[in-house]
């Protein structure tokens, strides 16, 4: 902590500025990271318990009551409610097949299900790829404002250029310390989103064939 103390009574309000925002983007970066574990672990394990449930109802309507009890997420539920979702009439969709109409809304809901999942991905990649920067600029500026320091002072020395130019090089490091937790949370998040939305997808397509074969439709 002295070290820290040291550093912050040392720098500048452009440093601080600098170090406050690593701050902040550190801590959206593992509230998102600590909320999209939990989402996606939750969404995972639904999936594949209610999938196998769902077909395994006697009735469509006990299909759907399983799929409201075990899809937390409802990144199911909202697929199933999708099939049963007249039109309204007099409007485009409604002139259109019955194949045209369950697709679409499929394909929207499937949609939204997905926005669910794969929210905060950007700001976990804008942080991963932006805060080296930021901390780069920090010790630039933290090196530009020591030498500045030392040129004013008319002497140098070893002792003299070592600890502001150490002091400013802890910005570089902080900006690495907070991008390599959110690009690795941004690859594995990424990799857990496309196996829901293969699911996901499988899901819908059997859904879409199965509301025809109810409806009689070849």
């Amino acid at each position: 902590m002295s070290g820290l103390s040291a550093f912050w009574n040392a720098t500048d309000g452009v440093g601080r500025a600098v170090a406050l925002l690593l701050l902040a983007m550190s801590v959206a970066a593992w509230v998102l990271i600590f909320w999209k574990t939990w989402v996606l672990r939750r969404a995972q394990g639904d999936i594949a318990r209610a999938v196998p449930a769902f077909w395994d109802a006697p009735t469509w309507a006990d299909g759907r009551a399983r799929l409201a009890a075990m899809d937390r997420e409802q990144v199911l539920l909202r697929l199933l409610d999708a099939t049963a979702s007249p039109p309204a009439a007099g409007t485009l969709e409604a002139a259109g097949r019955l194949q045209a109409q369950v697709t679409r809304r499929l394909r929207d809901a499937l949609h939204l299900g997905l926005a669910h999942l794969q929210f905060g991905q950007v700001l976990l990649a804008s942080v991963g790829s932006t805060a080296p920067f930021v901390g780069l600029f920090g010790t630039v500026w933290g090196v530009f404002k020591a030498l500045s320091g030392i040129s004013e002072g008319g002497g140098m020395s070893i002792d003299q250029v070592s600890g502001p130019i150490g002091e400013a090089l802890i910005m570089t490091a902080a900006g690495i310390a907070v991008a390599v937790p959110a690009v690795l949370a941004y690859n594995i998040f990424g990799q857990k989103v496309a196996a829901c939305e293969a699911e996901l997808e499988g899901f819908a397509q059997d859904l879409l064939q199965t509301s025809l074969d109810r409806a009689g439709v070849e």
